[in-house]
């Protein structure tokens, strides 16, 4: 089935590399109009040339999402770059992988506020599209306990609650909030990547844990994203979809 989404605007909040610039691009090959942030200015500018291949109107700003205000500055850029918003993706992490203030802080700035506060700050213009939606990206995480990733796992746990209750909040004004949970997903400099090299035991072992025998790609995580977003899942709201070929049936 072809999801066309011209004359959607969509902006993802993280799109510079992996799974965000996954999902911005599977947006513009869907014919949407695309915003997209991130914090590092070169990985920024390299998406934006692959996005400007599709022929939709594109845009693109440095953000630093742990800012309240940068997000408010940028959501703002992003309405007027593309003439309003129909279509919020929450993918921004902090990579809170232990257990101390500092693994805490960034989990919860980034990957719980920023959705937040990018939420908050679409509202009107997600409301005013009248087929508004917000996707929300979570982690096969927030299901489970982790002793190696505490922080991150508790607030990806808090993104999954936060989505049934945003949805609520949300139905009777035409939006629509759903999320997606990725398992162990490998990508180009990704955490993955990084630990076949730093860390073999375990990268081998979570390897051998998935049914499937591989670990996840960006695009296929993409793929649920703008499935959620579109006309398709029209009837869908406060679910979480679990992207991690079968990875939490072995937990």
């Amino acid at each position: 089935m072809q999801i066309d989404l011209g004359g959607k605007r969509v902006v993802v909040c993280g799109g510079s590399r992996g799974i965000g610039r996954s999902i911005a691009l599977a947006f513009a090959a869907c014919g949407a109009s695309v915003s997209t942030c991130a914090r590092g200015g070169d990985a920024l500018d390299a998406v934006r040339a692959e996005l400007s291949q599709h022929g939709t109107t594109i845009h693109a700003a440095v953000c630093d999402l742990a800012n309240a205000a940068d997000i408010e500055r940028y959501i703002a850029a992003a309405e007027t770059a593309l003439g309003g918003i129909d279509i919020l993706v929450n993918n921004a992490s902090g990579f809170g992988l232990g257990n101390d203030e500092t693994a805490w802080a960034a989990s919860i700035d980034v990957d719980l506020m920023a959705t937040v506060r990018a939420s908050s700050a679409a509202e009107a213009s997600l409301i005013a599209s009248g087929t508004g939606a917000i996707v929300n990206v979570s982690s096969i995480s927030g299901y489970r306990p982790s002793a190696r990733t505490p922080a991150y796992a508790a607030v990806k746990a808090a993104v999954i609650q936060y989505t049934t209750s945003q949805a609520a909040l949300l139905a009777r004004k035409g939006v629509r909030v759903n999320c997606v949970a990725p398992g162990s997903i490998e990508f180009p400099g990704g955490l993955w990547e990084q630990r076949k090299t730093s860390a073999p035991p375990l990268y081998d072992a979570v390897l051998k844990s998935l049914p499937f025998g591989r670990m996840g790609t960006p695009e296929e995580v993409a793929s649920a994203v703008v499935f959620l977003a579109s006309p398709l899942a029209r009837w869908i709201t406060g679910q979480t979809i679990c992207v991690d070929g079968g990875q939490l049936l072995g937990a």
